[in-house]
């Protein structure tokens, strides 16, 4: 269990891609990780794309970026959701200062442009966002999956066993 005690914090909002959420959840379980799913309200359900749900467990105004040793974000139309909410960009943007893995996958970099922490870096995702990533100051690559420096990219759901194993091995040597 590669990630045994780590503690990760994973947004959740409606409209979130099924596979992209629940297959890295999984894995991160599957690893040892301590995941708390966050919203901007504690105690919802929301559903997803496909008509998956997931409920989250804590408000993210509930903490700090102390609290987790990384965050990741999932695709679908949750981050275009995600990203108007000022606590949910706070903490990402804390985590990111930290220097503690932020992972963004698809249309999660939505959420990386509003709390400011993409310029400079390597990014990919959805080639919806590529031109948002790039007006941001990213540099678009077209790879499954990538880290650059603390921020570990998923481009899509066919990308998700990249972007899991990229995740996985940033957090456990940040």
């Amino acid at each position: 269990m590669r990630l045994k005690n780590k503690k990760i914090a994973f947004l959740l909002e409606e409209g979130f891609e099924d596979l992209e959420f629940w297959v890295t959840v999984m894995r991160l379980r599957e690893e040892g990780a301590q995941v708390t799913i966050i919203s901007s309200k504690a105690g919802q359900t929301f559903r997803g794309k496909n008509a998956l749900t997931a409920v989250s467990e804590a408000a993210a105004s509930s903490f700090s970026a102390q609290d987790f040793d990384a965050l990741v974000v999932p695709g679908g139309w949750a981050p275009d959701k995600l990203r108007r909410d000022p606590a949910i960009t706070g903490l990402v943007k804390a985590v990111y200062q930290q220097g503690k893995i932020v992972g963004m996958i698809c249309h999660a970099g939505l959420v990386g442009i509003s709390a400011g922490i993409v310029r400079g870096h390597k990014a990919t995702g959805s080639e919806g966002i590529k031109d948002d990533l790039v007006n941001a100051g990213a540099e678009w690559v077209d790879e499954p999956a990538l880290r650059d420096g603390n921020l570990v990219w998923g481009r899509v759901v066919k990308d998700i066993p990249d972007f899991c194993r990229a995740l996985v091995a940033a957090i456990e040597t940040p």
